[in-house]
């Protein structure tokens, strides 16, 4: 679905780059977590792949096409929800009739369900929301535009917290096989659940790049009292509970629920 070759990209300004030399391959029907320190190019990545930036050097193709072509047949199957973004002074139904010629699949039926699953009037004027309730419509609309690929920076920014696990809801609800979904994020306690696929970058370095199943397969995430620490724990960090560790799952022992923020500390950690 996307395949990213050897690109270089800097900001004009910035003496350093980005991402230099950097190569990725993403397959579709996937929800990737996609993690990194602050400044590593989260962002700056799901804006290359959607064509809004422009790779330096190498290439990228999106959905078949170089992305930084945005050719029409390539945008109306990719939203991307930015972490920051306004709404025109308008009401929803105004807004709907603007953008849904642009989308070939959009679906009302769609909008209509995340609103009402977001508890959101499915009559309103989005100049006279809050940012949270914004980002809730504009997600709404990014889901019912049915596209093939979807992008979403930090979306859980600005929800409270019963608007996140809303937020988890809806998208998981309207999730279908042929479509691949992209979440740059840190705080990564609100997605977790969501993700089947973990993407770890350091700029131009790929950290981790597996399946959460394999993740789970691999290591196991728990809780261990001091005297219960052995040579199978690869990482550790003091908790309430004891200490919470990453260790080597034993043969025979059951899988253990995915802990992402202890995952991304032991491997940035490990990569420094």
């Amino acid at each position: 679905m996307i395949q990213i070759n050897k690109i270089n990209f800097k900001y004009a300004g910035q003496k350093d780059h980005v991402f230099n030399d950097f190569s990725l391959s993403l397959e579709q029907n996937r929800i990737y977590g996609l993690l990194g320190k602050n400044g590593t190019g989260k962002s700056t990545l799901l804006y290359l792949i959607s064509g809004l930036l422009r790779p330096k050097g190498g290439s990228i193709q999106t959905l078949g096409f170089e992305s930084s072509k945005r050719r029409a047949e390539m945008l109306q199957e990719i939203f991307i929800v930015p972490e920051e973004f306004d709404l025109p002074a308008m009401s929803l139904d105004a807004y709907v009739r603007l953008y849904e010629p642009f989308y070939p699949k959009f679906n009302r039926e769609v909008l209509d369900n995340c609103l009402r699953d977001f508890e959101l009037p499915l009559k309103l004027k989005l100049n006279e929301l809050s940012m949270g309730q914004k980002k809730k419509v504009y997600m709404s609309f990014a889901l019912a535009a049915g596209t093939r690929l979807l992008l979403m920076d930090e979306p859980t920014n600005g929800l409270d917290i019963p608007s996140k696990a809303q937020f988890r809801r809806v998208v998981a609800q309207n999730m279908t096989d042929d479509r691949t979904l992209i979440i740059s994020t840190h705080q990564v306690h609100d997605v977790e659940a969501l993700l089947d696929h973990i993407l770890i970058i350091s700029q131009s370095n790929i950290l981790m790049n597996e399946s959460v199943a394999d993740i789970c397969n691999k290591y196991s995430f728990e809780y261990r009292q001091p005297s219960e620490m052995d040579g199978d724990v690869l990482y550790a960090e003091p908790s309430l509970q004891g200490n919470a560790v990453i260790a080597r799952r034993k043969e025979g022992s059951a899988e253990t629920q995915l802990n992402l923020e202890l995952l991304f500390t032991y491997i940035t950690k490990e990569n420094k």
